[in-house]
Parts: C-alpha cells; structure tokens; sequence
C-alpha cells in the first residue's frame, strides 16, 4: 500500500499542511470510520467549512462534501481519496469555478488563483496499527495570488489543526471501537 502521488497533481505547494492520527485498526476499518466523519461532529472545523461554502449541509460526510461542487473529485482508490478545488480561496464571496474534470484541475493556472489539493489516505503503521493521513497543498499562479495566499496563512495556522484534533481523532477513536 503505496500513498498516492500527490506530486503527480500538484508538484511544488507554496503551502501544504499534513497530519496523521494512528489507530489500532485494520486499514479497511479506519478508511471506512473516515469515510463516516460528518461536518456536524467536528465543531469548530464543520463551522469554519460551512462558513466558506454557503449552503453546505451540517449532515454531510466529509468525503461526500469534497466529491461535490465546488470541489472535484480527482482520484479515488481503496484506500485513499484526492480532491481539488481552484479559485480565489482568500475571498470572502464564494469564487470557486466549477472544473469539468480532474484535467481541469491540473491544467488550471488563472492570474490572481490559487489551486487547493486535498489528499486522505490510509497506511500500515506496524503492529496491527493503521494511520489515517491528511495532505492539504495549495499552488499559487502568480504575484497576485501569492499576496492572497498571504493574506490567508493567519486563518491556515489557527484552523488547519483542527484537521487532527477533530476529524482525523474522531475517525482514530471511531475505527478503535468497531
């Protein structure tokens, strides 16, 4: 079980943000206890998505949510799932333009946007253990959307933590009781 190729999508980030949460679980259980997580049961991070997408579901899954508009689905395998989106992420209003398909994702290189890789994926921790890994990488097209990106790092650092604290933990402990 190899992890995905995340450079194969989206080679130099000029931002990437990663965790990873173990669990006394086989890799089938933990990828479905993952695949079970809802917005609605992480507090804060549930919130901080519904508030920059409009009319997201409290009930939606957490991969149902980045198979959809505004995201694509780019990749999916047994035990991993890549999603994408594109846009001018540091805008208040909703700016994320709909991409037909995964090649879209990857030829997108608009002035003043940014793409935004979201890779999940489970691996063999040893001893019974599998881990749960989230990957976040964020490409810039130009001057102007690395200004954006900076304008958005604050929000990164004080958010993407949750990541790990909430959803990833909530699969781990999940996983751990089936």
């Amino acid at each position: 079980m190899t992890p995905p190729d995340l450079d194969a999508w989206l080679p130099e980030p000029a931002a990437r943000t990663f965790h990873r949460r173990v669990a006394r679980a086989d890799p089938e259980v933990l990828w479905e206890a993952a695949g079970s997580v809802r917005l609605s049961e992480c507090r804060v991070l549930g919130r901080v998505v519904r508030w920059r997408i409009p009319g997201t579901p409290a009930d939606i899954g957490y991969r149902e949510l980045l198979a959809r508009e505004p995201f694509t689905n780019l990749e999916e395998g047994e035990w991993h799932s890549l999603s994408g989106i594109a846009g001018r992420i540091w805008t208040l209003r909703r700016d994320y333009p709909s991409l037909s398909d995964p090649e879209a994702f990857r030829r997108w290189h608009e002035p003043g946007t940014a793409r935004v890789l979201f890779a999940h994926w489970v691996e063999p921790a040893g001893g019974g253990r599998s881990a749960l890994v989230s990957e976040t990488r964020v490409g810039i097209s130009d001057r102007q959307s690395r200004l954006g990106l900076h304008l958005v790092r604050p929000l990164i650092a004080t958010f993407e933590p949750l990541i790990g604290s909430e959803a990833l933990a909530l699969a781990a402990r999940r996983a751990e009781r089936a």
